[in-house]
């Protein structure tokens, strides 16, 4: 008789594939520094943190079904965690950003009490009131410039390294340390447990609490994850910056421009919002001449993607090809062995 039988498995050729070539390019991204120009190193350091960022967001919004459009709240907190930790206590500004990360966890929680009230769109605006309200604060704390902002001293940007070229590698190294970690860590939290009930949260909330997921507590754990994970990108934000203001931390250009990301490149997905970072500054470079129409163009781009494809770019391509690097999906695969009954 023939014996049909079931295994569960999740990587493919194309993730294997994807392993080798993933080693190769953060071997090369590693000695970029050595043999590079530092224009295209700078270049490669905003990639990094907005790759960063999407991938946050994507956490909350595609995964968790969080739709924030606060998010710059925890950058502007992060932002401001490396001034007042650096220049009044101390620490090193490397150092600095796990701990403004961890600050931003900290303040996450009576956050998402707040904001965890509202449902749908009001839960939206309620996260980008959140963030106002950190503008307003901060522009009254004259220690940290108040409204007009602040730099940051010689003497901290001088503690990182004596010369500029050994501070663009250090804050390179850590861009780049920050997104493979960031990327590591969502990869890993969606393949376990919890990750599988994140994905039964988005598909439906109702079905599952009624198969025992505690809803709520698998979203808080998220939006924490992604208000550490922020608020460490913020303060590696403005390490690269060198300078601070309340309207450039707490600027919701931050969010919509991963939002554009992240819908353009496949929301649910981890390829999603590193293809849809590329295409974006693909986009940045041939369009920054155009002025205002700049933000329309991006504006037009990102309707025809979602009405085109609502998966977006890399939803076409994993429908068309199969093809994942992340294999994050339980797959049933059917085995058939021939048995003789006895």
């Amino acid at each position: 008789m023939t014996d049909t039988s079931y295994k569960v498995i999740r990587s493919t050729r194309a993730s294997r594939i994807g392993s080798i070539i993933g080693l190769i390019l953060f071997a090369i991204l590693v000695s970029y520094p050595s043999w590079g120009d530092r224009a295209t190193m700078r270049l490669l350091v905003e990639m990094f943190y907005i790759l960063a960022l999407a991938q946050m967001w994507n956490l909350l919004a595609g995964y968790g079904g969080l739709v924030s459009v606060g998010q710059q709240a925890f950058v502007g907190l992060g932002g401001y965690m490396l001034f007042l930790i650096t220049i009044h206590f101390g620490v090193g500004p490397i150092w600095t950003v796990p701990l403004a990360g961890l600050i931003g966890a900290l303040i996450s929680l009576p956050v998402a009490f707040l904001v965890f009230r509202l449902r749908g769109h009001y839960f939206a605006i309620g996260t980008w009131v959140v963030a106002e309200v950190f503008l307003l604060l901060f522009a009254q704390v004259k220690s940290l410039g108040g409204g007009s902002g602040m730099s940051l001293p010689v003497s901290v940007i001088k503690s990182i390294s004596s010369s500029r070229a050994g501070r663009d590698s250090a804050i390179y190294w850590t861009a780049l340390l920050v997104v493979i970690v960031v990327i590591g860590i969502v990869y890993f939290l969606l393949r376990s447990r919890h990750g599988l009930a994140l994905t039964a949260i988005r598909d439906s909330e109702e079905a599952s609490g009624s198969l025992g997921v505690d809803n709520f507590r698998a979203k808080l754990l998220v939006y924490i994850f992604a208000a550490f994970g922020t608020a460490a990108i913020g303060a590696l934000i403005f390490l690269t910056k060198l300078r601070i203001s309340p309207s450039a931390a707490f600027d919701i250009n931050w969010t919509t421009t991963v939002i554009f990301i992240v819908v353009i490149g496949g929301i649910g997905t981890i390829e999603g919002p590193i293809l849809g970072t590329i295409v974006y500054f693909l986009l940045r470079e041939q369009l920054a001449d155009f002025g205002s129409w700049y933000l329309i163009l991006l504006g037009a781009t990102a309707v025809v993607v979602m009405l085109k494809a609502p998966q977006g770019i890399w939803g076409i391509i994993t429908h068309k090809y199969d093809l994942r690097f992340f294999p994050v999906q339980r797959r049933l695969l059917l085995k058939e062995n021939d048995s003789q009954e006895s």
